[in-house]
């Protein structure tokens, strides 16, 4: 009977979810995340000890996934938190402490500050872990990699993970060199494309079968997969995924501004626009946009030219659709600014821009800066990559878990 009533609980709280527009008739409106169908998965944690890693995009409808499953009688022991924190207020690549989240009163273990990925002890009162993180589908979004360290805890464990796929706002997009793993790093981890164009259960299932985990190893996955999605359909994300992607526009062009994060230009930081202005104080009298970066807790505390005068390019009205057609990634704006840059012996030295890392390790590859200088065209510049992006796009055919 117990069993029941958790379900007629999870149709109710299906049922007070957001209603979908009875007008909207687009493919997007009838897209269901795993996270939505509680009936998929309630069995699966009726009576264990739950730990979750979640973040403030770990909803069902407009509610948290923790708050949603402590009502539903879901025993949930402790939360793994990634970059930006539990509920997603941190600043990027800010340490996050442990604490105990003040909502609930839960243990919230933080994978992005002492350590990134959970202890054995940390393990040891926990029967199945839930993974429910929004990605974006780019390279250098760091949710993949705490995804492939909770894979391995658990295999170490012989914990399960149950993936709560959600859709990949930029899943049109298969675009960019593969990473050459010399330069792999932190926001680099395994052989893909910057934008890969995969969910993150996806993902699991080619980090498993590709054998990318630490000795190997394969973790014991359950996918609840996306109800009523393919990759091609636009998906407008209902909470940002963090601080800097605070809007729909700096998400669809994150995969082709974020490789500024390696040059002498800044790319929004330090203003209410994150990636979708690019400027420098150098193009005064090149450019008549401008804009002022300054420092604002939670996004970008110490951005390049902080406080100074910026004059650059504004992308905030860009048609995106353009990006979407062509099903590429726009290598022209960083082409632009280094042509427009009057210190061009500054544009790609990271001692100049003060950035954490360089353009090789942004782009993947050891050949782009030297191919930019010497103003090589972006479609030679392509076809350096495309033998591995092809074989890529041939190996992901057999994780998609979509049309």
């Amino acid at each position: 009977m117990k069993f029941f009533s958790l379900l007629a609980v999870a149709f109710l709280l299906c049922a007070c979810s957001p209603k979908i527009n009875a007008n909207d008739k687009s493919p997007a409106s009838k897209i269901k995340t795993g996270a939505d169908q509680t009936e998929l998965y309630l069995p699966l944690l009726k009576g264990k000890r739950v730990a979750v890693m979640a973040n403030q995009t770990t909803i069902i409808g407009k509610t948290h996934l923790v708050d949603s499953l402590q009502k539903l009688g879901i025993n949930i022991v402790k939360v793994f938190g990634p970059e930006h924190g539990f509920r997603g207020n941190a600043s990027a690549g800010a340490r996050v402490s442990d604490e105990i989240d003040q909502r609930t009163g839960i243990p919230i273990i933080s994978l992005y500050g002492k350590k990134n990925k959970p202890s054995n002890d940390d393990l040891k009162d926990v029967d199945i872990l839930v993974y429910d993180l929004q990605d974006v589908g780019v390279r250098f979004y760091t949710n993949i990699n705490a995804l492939s360290r909770l894979m391995e805890a658990c295999e170490a464990n012989n914990k399960t993970l149950l993936i709560l796929d959600r859709p990949n706002p930029n899943g049109y997009l298969v675009d960019g060199p593969i990473l050459d793993m010399k330069y792999k790093s932190g926001i680099g981890m395994f052989p893909i494309p910057m934008s890969h164009g995969l969910t993150v259960a996806e993902f699991a299932q080619m980090a498993n079968g590709e054998g990318w985990l630490t000795n190997k190893v394969k973790a014991d996955l359950k996918i609840i997969k996306v109800a009523n999605y393919d990759h091609d359909m636009p998906y407008t994300l209902p909470v940002p995924p963090s601080p800097n992607l605070n809007t729909q526009q700096a998400i669809l062009l994150y995969p082709s501004v974020c490789m500024f994060e390696g040059v002498y230009v800044n790319h929004g930081r330090g203003t209410y626009n994150p990636f979708t202005v690019l400027g420098s104080p150098a193009y005064k009298g090149i450019y008549s946009f401008s804009f002022t970066p300054k420092s604002i807790k939670g996004m970008a505390e110490s951005p390049i030219f902080m406080d100074e005068l910026c004059y650059g390019i504004d992308l905030r009205n860009y048609d995106t659709e353009k990006l979407r057609k062509s099903k590429k990634i726009n290598f022209e704006w960083i082409k632009e600014l280094y042509k427009a840059h009057p210190k061009k012996e500054q544009f790609f030295e990271s001692k100049f821009s003060n950035q954490m890392n360089n353009i090789e390790i942004q782009i993947g590859r050891g050949d782009f800066r030297q191919q930019i200088i010497d103003d090589v065209p972006i479609e030679t510049i392509r076809a350096g990559w495309e033998p591995g992006l092809k074989a890529y796009k041939e190996m992901r055919k057999k994780y998609l878990l979509y049309p």
